[in-house]
């Protein structure tokens, strides 16, 4: 999207040249004569940029004044400061209150558009950094190459490029923002904002004044997330948790991009695309009557489903080895090896906490591990909720002493292939070359064992 950049100079030709300038190199302007007529149009839509003359005749305030009322209430947006009489002390007094560069007229336009190109710039690198910072944590792509994570990455890569809604579906700690981040960093929002809302962390009564803002006396007071994602992505996390009057207010705004803010009685214009996601059924939600079925539709335009780390088991080598290095170099330490018999723990692991837990399993060992032993992860160094997590691991030593030794080895082998069988997923084929047998042959120890698999799940008979 074009950025807004907002005009204000008391002559009507210095405002349709600087206008025409800028919209033949393919910014969006808005242009005010007055004092006034600025702090309205900034009320009614907040600008990326503001040009503004100095003297501002016939107006309730000069332009350094009204450079410094505009930096008390909106202190982030970027402000240029021209003037046809221009001289050393006021270049000082406009950078002195917070204008980023001065420009003395006349001006020639690729002087102009240098000065905006840097000053847009430099504010988009803030906002980029302060997005990072509030992003840590989710700087991962979806690790993995198993069929299920491709099939995500596919459908996220397909539809990046268009408007359309997604609703990402999946439990706890699979990466749905990590998926909704990817999506918009592959979009042509990619340069422009990505705000992330929970909906479960806010209360009721704060929840509509986050999302469309504030407004006192015509006035505004504080702009909303929605307003804040302009031009880039909202990303609505946990949206069965949406108080039912926040539903219908959503469902206006994704009919018309249109809201009102808080206090307020104009409508406020945005382009900005919708993903959303949840961990709970919303088919289940809706029948309880605690979500709206016309915003079902609304937002599931198109489904994006991430299934369980338990269903794509596969992938968890690449991800520990993901952040094995990651959190290595955080540290400034060498990345670990990572050995066969922790690999299996981590692979036979139920996970219900999903990537998260893996993510945080990884980054404790790290640094609970002594450091002469931090070349390479042993199954040893890992937590209890990692070792004990599979069937039939309270079996322990001590109980198989006091056992004949063909039951002792048929409870080993019993554990041993449950294991490695969940490891990779119920793939016999894949178990079988890792044990060591024929496939065959597995096929004959796991009957006579009372072990079957189907799909993926295993069963004793």
């Amino acid at each position: 999207m074009a950025l807004d950049i907002l005009i204000v100079d008391d002559e009507k030709d210095i405002r349709d040249l600087v206008s025409g300038v800028l919209d033949d190199d393919g910014y969006q302007t808005r242009t005010a004569a007055t004092a006034d007529a600025a702090l309205a149009a900034v009320d009614e839509r907040l600008p990326s940029l503001m040009l503004l003359d100095v003297w501002l005749r016939g107006s309730s305030m000069d332009g350094l004044e009204l450079l410094q009322l505009l930096k008390q209430k909106h202190p982030k947006i970027p402000v240029i400061v021209f003037s046809g009489h221009g001289n050393i002390d006021t270049a000082v007094a406009a950078v002195s209150h917070g204008a980023v560069d001065f420009l003395e007229k006349p001006f020639q336009a690729e002087k102009l558009l240098h000065l905006v190109s840097k000053a847009t710039e430099t504010q988009r690198l803030r906002e980029e950094n302060e997005t990072l910072r509030a992003k840590i944590g989710h700087a991962e792509e979806l690790t993995g190459s198993s069929a299920a994570i491709n099939n995500v990455r596919a459908t996220l890569k397909k539809v990046a490029s268009t408007g359309s809604r997604l609703l990402i579906t999946g439990p706890a700690g699979v990466g749905k923002e990590v998926a909704a981040r990817l999506l918009h960093s592959w979009s042509p929002r990619a340069d422009a904002p990505f705000i992330s809302v929970s909906s479960a962390r806010l209360s009721s009564d704060r929840f509509e004044a986050e999302l469309f803002g504030v407004e006192e006396n015509g006035a505004l007071v504080s702009a909303g997330m929605l307003e804040r994602a302009n031009g880039g992505t909202l990303f609505l996390d946990e949206v069965a948790d949406m108080p039912l009057t926040t539903q219908g207010k959503i469902l206006r705004v994704l009919t018309d991009q249109s809201f009102v803010r808080l206090g307020g009685d104009r409508q406020i214009r945005v382009d900005v695309r919708f993903v959303s996601a949840t961990a709970r059924d919303l088919q289940e939600e809706i029948t309880e009557g605690r979500f709206r079925e016309d915003l079902f539709y609304r937002l599931n335009v198109v489904p994006v489903e991430i299934p369980p780390l338990t269903m794509r088991r596969e992938d968890i080598p690449d991800l520990a080895h993901h952040y094995a290095a990651r959190f290595a170099a955080e540290h400034r330490i060498p990345p670990p090896d990572i050995s066969e018999d922790t690999m299996a723990a981590l692979q036979a692991c139920e996970w219900p906490g999903n990537v998260r837990q893996l993510r945080n399993i990884i980054e404790r060992t790290i640094i609970l591990a002594p450091s002469e032993r931090l070349k390479c992860i042993d199954a040893d160094m890992l937590p209890a909720e990692v070792i004990n997590s599979y069937e039939g691991a309270e079996q322990n030593v001590t109980s198989l002493m006091g056992a004949p030794l063909r039951e002792a080895r048929e409870s080993f082998e019993r554990e041993y292939l449950q294991v490695h069988i969940k490891r990779f997923s119920g793939n016999i084929s894949k178990t079988a070359n890792f044990v060591g047998m024929e496939r065959s042959a597995l096929h004959r120890k796991l009957k006579l064992l009372g072990i079957t698999v189907r799909k993926g799940n295993i069963d004793k008979e």
